[in-house]
């Protein structure tokens, strides 16, 4: 078992480079075109779509993609981002859309910001520092690409309210602070970026074309993509990237490389050919399967491979073709919309009719494919069948043949050991006999028994996978433990059942394997926890960030009110005991008169007949 599993891990450690071995990648890519109060732009959703699609054929454990979005819906995603990156290894932010520089400092802007004046770039803009801290976790690799160059419209018409605030063109240069951090421009520092005139900008191409190439250096992909730019821009657009690396090669796609010799075992080519291809299935990309039929081109998995190859160019084609389908569609609505010439609107239509033909077209290319990679993947299925049959009767001859051997030396040794008791009786003693036999067949010694469950808990807890007892007892927390351990360290033991081979595998660790985790208001310092503390005013945000506590504003007690309240009241109630004029008019034989104060009209009887109205007086 240990021999099996330590050659199925030396094949893999040649296979993939030593980096990408058993790290977790993530990515967070955001399209900004849909600005609500300047001009829309065409490429940056076109743009965040390829690097996306690019980004999960290399292979990365999870990829966000975003489009359009606003300032809160921006802050949430940088937000939930910085917590994935804290168990990862690598971490990739993909921006396209406008940007600013304000002293030079340099600010991303979400699709509904206004900035009327300068001062509200600080209010309604997204800060580069701020999305360099939702990366900074992550434990070997921090990448942002902006291609936010741009020639930016905000800055025209945005007022000035101190005159020496300095707006500059394009994006200032940056020194990041944290190591293993890259950051890369569209455009070099005060230099804007051409979108271009495709469906993509040339810096989104040549990122495709160049990043995802297996076991290429980051550096030197950075390098192939300028050179793209500028050839495509005619020396005009100058891609930069700032911060540094260490001496090892860094790549986005591991290289598929031969297995590394081994004196334990001999690996036939087609065992060669399968496992690389197994890999290769694993990642799935359209550079990953050119370089396996580079290196096998002939053989029943070279066909496969191909055929996997087609599947992801038909799906290409296929996305492309419904996205100019889709874009025709909206042209003619638009024109039809802007009451165009009837010319134009039919020429509008015929665009859109042909790109829905091609459409149709590359889904029933896309399906054809599927049905070739079911019928290879039903071929390789029973080849396989054939092939576990003949290894099962090799087995089973192999086993025969064992059994016979073990026979044939137990019959041997029956007959050494009639003989020698023969011998033994010749001499005349019983004693001899079995002084003879125990000289010759010592008890072997009683191996000491190792208390796995025990030695296995002490051993993740180095690791930093077990936070509980070590007490020998194999219970659900030290599975969960191990379960934990085979999360981050890429392996499937067997977590039910304790064996040598996990403690062995355990102990091949140097460093810690399961990442630090901190609740709220604590970060990592080393290997344990400390508390975050603000200075005074400040106070913990949501974030883990040290923000300034509201001042509060002085609110009137209910105490103070109360004796003017009641003054006021005594006040209202003597000034309304006084007698009043009611403003009621009386009129008789000499005339009308107002009714005198302290009197009103009532009805008067007299003898218990009604005598009309009266002035009354109290």
């Amino acid at each position: 078992m240990r021999t099996i599993g330590a050659l199925i891990f030396s094949f893999w450690l040649g296979l993939v480079s030593g980096p990408a071995l058993a790290e977790k990648r993530v990515a967070l890519v955001i399209g900004n075109s849909g600005y609500q109060n300047v001009a829309r732009l065409a490429n940056p959703a076109n743009d965040a779509a390829v690097i996306a699609a690019m980004l999960k054929k290399a292979g990365f454990d999870s990829v966000e993609s975003r489009s359009d979005l606003k300032a809160s819906d921006m802050r949430r995603a940088l937000r939930d981002f910085g917590n994935k990156t804290r168990d990862a290894d690598v971490a990739v932010i993909y921006y396209a859309g406008h940007g600013i520089e304000v002293d030079n400092a340099n600010y991303l802007i979400p699709v509904d910001a206004t900035l009327e004046t300068d001062t509200d770039v600080y209010d309604e803009t997204f800060a580069l520092d701020r999305v360099l801290v939702a990366v900074e976790s992550a434990k070997q690799l921090r990448l942002v690409i902006l291609d936010a160059c741009r020639d930016n419209p905000f800055a025209k018409t945005m007022k000035r309210t101190v005159a020496s605030r300095a707006i500059g063109r394009g994006l200032a240069k940056v020194e990041p602070s944290s190591p293993n951090t890259m950051i890369a421009f569209a455009a070099k520092a005060g230099s804007t970026a051409s979108d271009g005139n495709t469906r993509n900008s040339p810096f989104a191409t040549a990122l495709v074309d160049h990043l995802a190439k297996p076991g290429l250096d980051l550096r030197k992909a950075f390098g192939f993509v300028r050179d793209d730019m500028l050839k495509a821009t005619n020396n005009s657009q100058e891609q930069f990237v700032y911060g540094s690396l260490g001496g090892n090669d860094v790549a986005l796609v591991p290289a598929l490389s031969a297995p590394a010799p081994s004196a334990a075992t001999h690996v036939d080519h087609d065992a060669t050919m399968r496992r690389d291809y197994e890999f290769a299935l694993q990642i799935s990309s359209k550079p990953v399967w050119d370089a396996f039929i580079e290196k096998y081109p002939a053989g029943f998995f070279t066909a496969l491979a191909k055929a996997h190859r087609d599947k992801l160019a038909a799906e290409e084609t296929r996305v492309v073709a419904t996205e100019k389908a889709r874009l025709a569609q909206e042209e003619k609505a638009r024109l039809a919309a802007e009451g165009a010439k009837q010319a134009a609107q039919a020429k509008a239509a015929e665009e859109a009719k042909a790109a829905e033909q091609a459409r149709v077209t590359a889904e029933l290319t896309k399906k054809a494919q599927e049905v070739k990679v079911a019928e290879a993947e039903r071929a390789k299925a029973a080849a396989q069948s054939k092939a576990a049959e003949e290894a099962k009767a090799a087995e089973a001859a192999k086993t025969a043949k064992a059994q016979a051997e073990a026979e044939r030396i137990k019959t041997a040794e029956a007959a050494k050991r009639a003989a020698e008791e023969k011998a033994a009786a010749d001499r005349g003693t019983r004693e001899e006999k079995v002084a003879a036999l125990s000289s010759t067949d010592p008890k072997p010694e009683q191996a000491v028994p190792v208390d796995l469950p025990r030695a296995l808990q002490a051993e993740l807890r180095r690791v930093g996978c077990n936070t509980g007892a070590v007490d020998g007892n194999w219970n659900a927390a030290s599975q969960r433990s191990l379960e934990l351990f085979n999360k981050h360290a890429g392996m499937k033991l067997d977590v039910k059942t304790v064996s040598a081979d996990a403690l062995d595998a355990i102990k091949a660790k140097t460093s810690r394997v399961c990442p630090l985790v901190c609740d709220h208001g604590l970060r990592a310092d080393g290997d344990r926890c400390v508390k975050i503390t603000c200075r005074t005013g400040y106070r913990i945000n949501d974030d883990n960030e040290c923000e300034k506590v509201p001042e509060k504003k002085p609110v009137a007690k209910r105490e103070d009110s109360k004796p003017k309240r009641d003054v006021e009241r005594k006040e209202a109630e003597s000034a309304s005991s006084k007698p009043q004029a009611s403003g009621e008019v009386i009129c008789g034989g000499g005339g009308c008169r107002p009714v005198a104060k302290g009197c009103r009209l009532a009805p008067i009887r007299m003898n218990g007949y009604s005598a009309g109205m009266g002035e009354v007086c109290n």
